[in-house]
Order: structure tokens, then sequence, then C-alpha cells
């Protein structure tokens, strides 16, 4: 069971979605390799709140983005960190990454945080 997740939420275009979606399954089956519990990425259908404080205001939407929101699980904290080692030190994560081509979206504009779980029903 998960007590921890790295939560993301990634403005993007929505011409860039398909692309992502392939780089989000590389990674995907990388974390889940390097000991990942689970990796989910969903991408925004319903940003239309009524009350509080809606995405695409909290993550400044522009026109012809959408959201994609990430969670990674893991056992821990401390797993995480072990994880997160792995991942990086992984030559695939680098082949993902080219440093000569742009990402298709924006890194200082994602979200990021972890998070240990509070309520699991």
């Amino acid at each position: 069971m998960s007590k921890y997740a790295d939560v993301y939420l990634l403005p993007i275009l929505e011409e860039n979605v398909s692309e992502y979606k392939k780089l989000a399954a590389a990674a995907g089956k990388l974390f889940i390799k390097n000991g990942a519990l689970k990796y989910r990425e969903y991408l925004a259908s319903d940003l239309n709140s009524q009350g509080g404080t809606p995405f695409t205001k909290a993550v400044k939407l522009n026109p012809g983005e959408t959201i994609i929101y990430a969670a990674v699980e893991f056992k821990s904290e401390s797993h995480r960190n072990s994880v997160m080692k792995k991942v990086m030190a992984d030559p695939a994560m680098a082949a993902l990454m080219p440093k000569d081509k742009k990402p298709p979206f924006d890194y200082k504009r994602m979200v990021y945080g972890g998070f240990k779980v509070l309520v699991d029903l």
C-alpha cells in the first residue's frame, strides 16, 4: 500500500498532448522499473470549477492549453527518495529528455510536491 505520492500539475499546449503521452508512458515504465508502486497521468476534461479556485487560474492556463495531473506512488518518503535517485541515474531517463531537444511542456510552469497519504479508503 502506498503511503506517499509525488504529484505534478503540468500546463501543456493541447497540440503537444500526443507527444507528451509517449514521453509519459516511457517515464512511467522507468519509474516502475526503478521501484515506484504506481504511475498515473490524467488529462483534464472538466475544469469548470463551481467553488474554490479552478485549476485554470491556479496554473494560469493560456488559450490552447490544458492540464495534465500526474501522481507517482511510493511506500514512503524515504522510498521515494531512493527511487528518484535510481530514476535520475538511469541512462534511459537521459535518453527520454535529451538536453538538445525542447520538451513538450514548460518546466518553469510545472507545479510539483511530495505528499503523505492522509486518508486512504
